[in-house]
């Protein structure tokens, strides 16, 4: 689409680094984005405070289209984007996306790249100057950040180079070697007497038990990633942050993803995006139909193009709390509460049953060439605040409290080598469900590995861990609705952008790709 090429997701920055305060709220900080390298690794920055580093969370693909959270969601059984005529077609790399049908020319796989790249750039650069250097808490900031964006790199692509310093040219590692060196460098953060509390931070800092999380993510997806396990890891890492004392589950899930979300208690840490000082969150655009702008009187029309899948969203029970949080479906009117008159969608299908009104149906007919462009429910999950612009006000959570409670109880499920919940593993899911409204399990042979993991789906929808989720679980190569069953293995990882291949071809050091591609 000629329109969504010319998005630009921008976060700037003006912060001294002179005058800077390590210590005050970043939120406030966000107004401009360093210049990008646009180099796969080392090079490019001039960033001139610590706060550039955290800025690239709001540009590197975490809540908007085309990159990360792209390829995160729309390859997985939650997500689709179908293609309506020639609207959202895109060259078909969203259909290739959903089908498993990677190709290393794909634009969104080296967008991702990039958007990594360029980050760890910025914080190389800064991990080099020495007005940062001379601080131990900023450095140690910086590490688990750079670890952030090679953990990411890591589940994505696997075999990537590890750059640590501005300009090196470095040769390409094994998934093995990438995951050691997230290994140690969150492992050095949180053995360094790392900020043990983000209170009077703000969760847009990470702290001590932000490093905690993210390792014990990385500890669960271990055995994927290098075929040896470490759940035991997994479920200490997780207890440190569950017992820390700092965090908890609010009554209210929707409080935890609102536009009102910041000071949740359930954040560990989060990318505080805001529409003026931190762009870069733009849910609303990509999943809403054009006539929603009328009810939330947005101020541009929306994209009307992420949906999710109706297995999915059929897999809450209409008890279920999340199902109305997560996800907008029914008609619509002119005002979310259904008064001021319907929403008129003049250019809807003369086979569409509903007429003019707006009605977002879970059903969708086909992915492409001509899908319905009312069918999906669109994804509501972060709500959507009145009269917001493109970018939103919600925080997006990178390690949250409810998280940790799930990641504790699989992996003491997994400790024995076996699927065998453990009494905890029961207490720990009955803890999500109850917030919830559902009927808590009674036993801990009612939590099989597909109930738990039907159970993770529902909980962590749109956070960018369905598709870790379902590798682990075996379930990656199932067919799901307009995806085809398959056995390969290598479909695990995506390809090396060919552009980042044929980029490092004149190195000492040449990129090579990833087996099966």
């Amino acid at each position: 689409m000629k329109r969504l090429n010319k998005i630009i997701y921008i976060v700037t920055v003006v912060f001294l680094l002179g005058s800077c305060n390590l210590d005050e709220d970043l939120k406030d900080s966000y107004n401009e984005r360093p210049e990008s390298s646009g180099s796969g690794g080392g090079g490019g920055g001039g960033a001139s405070g610590l706060s550039t580093g955290y800025a690239t969370l709001f540009g590197a693909g975490t809540a908007n289209h085309g990159g990360y959270f792209s390829i995160q969601e729309v390859s997985s059984d939650e997500a689709a984007i179908p293609a309506k005529g020639g609207d959202w077609f895109d060259g078909g790399i969203w259909v290739d996306m959903h089908r498993h049908e990677y190709k290393s020319t794909s634009d969104p796989l080296n967008t991702t790249w990039t958007q990594q790249y360029d980050a760890i750039a910025e914080i190389n650069d800064l991990l080099g100057n020495p007005n940062i250097t001379s601080s131990d808490s900023a450095v140690t900031e910086l590490h688990v950040l750079r670890a952030y964006y090679y953990f990411r790199l890591l589940d994505t692509f696997g075999r990537v180079k590890i750059v640590t310093a501005p300009g090196q040219d470095v040769a390409q590692s094994t998934r093995t070697q990438v995951f050691e060196f997230v290994e140690s460098e969150l492992t050095d953060a949180i053995e360094s007497g790392f900020l043990r509390t983000n209170n009077s931070l703000g969760a847009g800092r990470v702290n001590l038990y932000g490093a905690y999380g993210l390792r014990a993510i990385l500890y669960l997806n271990a055995e994927v990633y290098t075929g040896t396990p470490h759940y035991t890891e997994a479920a200490a890492d997780a207890a440190e942050v569950i017992n820390s004392g700092l965090y908890s589950l609010p009554d209210d899930y929707s409080s935890v993803f609102s536009p009102t979300n910041s000071g949740s208690p359930e954040h560990v840490w989060v990318v505080p995006f805001d529409q003026t000082t931190g762009t870069g969150m733009n849910i609303a655009q990509m999943t809403l139909h054009y006539g929603s702008q009328e009810t939330f009187k947005l101020a541009e029309q929306p994209w009307n193009g992420y949906t999710s899948v109706e297995e999915f969203y059929n897999s809450y029970s209409e008890d279920d709390e999340r199902k109305e949080n997560n996800f907008l479906v029914g008609p619509q009117f002119k005002n979310p509460d259904g008064t001021g008159g319907p929403v008129i969608d003049f250019a809807t299908e003369s086979t569409d049953e509903d007429g003019f009104q707006l009605n977002y149906t879970p059903r969708i007919n086909e992915l492409f060439p001509n899908a319905e462009r009312q069918g999906g429910a669109r994804m509501f999950k972060f709500n959507f605040a009145q009269n917001q612009r493109n970018d939103m006000n919600n925080d997006y959570p990178i390690v949250r409290f409810g998280d940790m409670l799930l990641v504790r109880a699989e992996a003491l499920a997994r400790a024995g080598g076996s699927w065998n919940p453990t009494s905890e593993s029961l207490t720990l899911i009955n803890d999500i469900r109850a917030r919830a409204g559902v009927d808590e399990y009674t036993t801990t042979g009612e939590v099989t590995e597909s109930e738990f993991l039907a159970e993770r789906g529902r909980e962590m929808f749109l956070e960018a861990s369905r598709r870790r989720d379902l590798i682990r679980f075996g379930r990656w190569g199932d067919e799901w609705w307009e995806k085809p069953a398959h056995s390969d293995d290598d479909l695990n990882l995506f390809p090396i952008p060919l552009r980042q291949i044929q980029a490092s071809a004149s190195t000492n050091n040449p990129l090579t790709q990833n087996p099966g591609y």
